[in-house]
């Protein structure tokens, strides 16, 4: 059994995939809560299942690019239950898992591209052809600077509409869909590391001067 989760956007997305189709999903309903839900969603799609840690088998977790917060509780959740259960834990590009979403739904009926909420008014991005082969990207950049009439998914159409007019489905990752693109082999598979395309908000302080 494969267990997929991805933590590259505000909503965390958990799902169980058997080897032939996705047996369950579920995703929080509260953002910015990734390290309050994922466990939780793990536990409660295990539940639905019927099984235990120890029958999973292998672990896949989007990669992002995304915040550094979220991909951190992803990152380091799978990497652990890939030490303690001894399984394999594959990365996903996030914006590869949106991609495949929309080829194989028809939303995507040619080359487009993938823009997700990087904050600081920025997106990240990548371009896909018309089977979701990722061509270039992801990359982070501001939305005027790559304005295009191009089909565009994620959430970038739906935050920045002058620069991404033709939105497109799905809006974010699915780890349902995560879980698909890998037991198929129909998405590139990386190491485990973090996407961040950028330094964290958060950084250390100076350190302090002694008190004399």
């Amino acid at each position: 059994m494969l267990l997929a989760f991805d933590t590259a956007t505000p909503l965390v997305s958990v799902a169980l995939h058997d080897g032939d189709r996705v047996v369950v999903e579920h995703s929080s309903e509260v953002p910015m809560k990734h390290g309050e839900h994922l466990a939780p969603l793990i536990a409660r799609a295990m539940a639905d299942v019927g099984i235990v840690r120890q029958d999973l088998t292998a672990i896949a977790v989007g990669v992002g690019p995304g915040p550094f917060t979220g991909l951190r509780v992803g990152v380091v959740t799978a990497r652990t239950l890939g030490f303690v259960l001894d399984v394999p834990v594959y990365g996903v590009c996030s914006l590869d898992a949106i991609a495949l979403e929309a080829v194989e739904t028809g939303a995507a009926r040619g080359s487009f591209l993938v823009a997700t909420d990087a904050r600081r008014k920025e997106v990240y991005l990548a371009s896909y052809d018309a089977d979701g082969r990722r061509l270039e990207g992801p990359v982070v950049t501001r939305p005027a600077d790559v304005a295009t009439d191009a089909p565009v998914a994620g959430a970038g159409p739906g935050l920045y509409p002058d620069a991404f007019p033709t939105a497109i489905t799905p809006t974010r990752p699915s780890a349902g869909w995560l879980a698909a693109g890998v037991g198929a082999e129909l998405v590139e598979l990386l190491d485990p590391e973090p996407l961040y395309l950028r330094r964290p908000d958060a950084v250390a302080g100076a350190p302090r001067k002694p008190v004399s």
